[in-house]
């Protein structure tokens, strides 16, 4: 049985596999799983909004740890 070649994961998928987890992601987890700077983190997220993700961001503590996750995804972004 030949094996599918396996694709290269783009940072951005690597971006949507993390928030799409049940806890969800922070901006330092992001940046840490791609290399980024925060203004970029956070420019991807802004992208993902843009294709259709619903992305809710929510604060644990009250403080500036806020965690991302996709709530909701549209039919063009799937």
């Amino acid at each position: 049985m030949a094996r599918k070649p396996k694709q290269p994961q783009t940072k951005i998928a690597k971006v949507q596999a993390l928030l799409r987890r049940q806890k969800g992601a922070s901006l330092d987890a992001i940046c840490k799983a791609t290399g980024w700077q925060p203004h970029s983190a956070r420019a991807a997220l802004s992208g993902l909004r843009k294709t259709g993700l619903t992305i809710e961001r929510s604060n644990l503590d009250g403080k500036r740890n806020s965690v991302y996750r996709i709530t909701a995804t549209s039919e063009a972004a799937s």
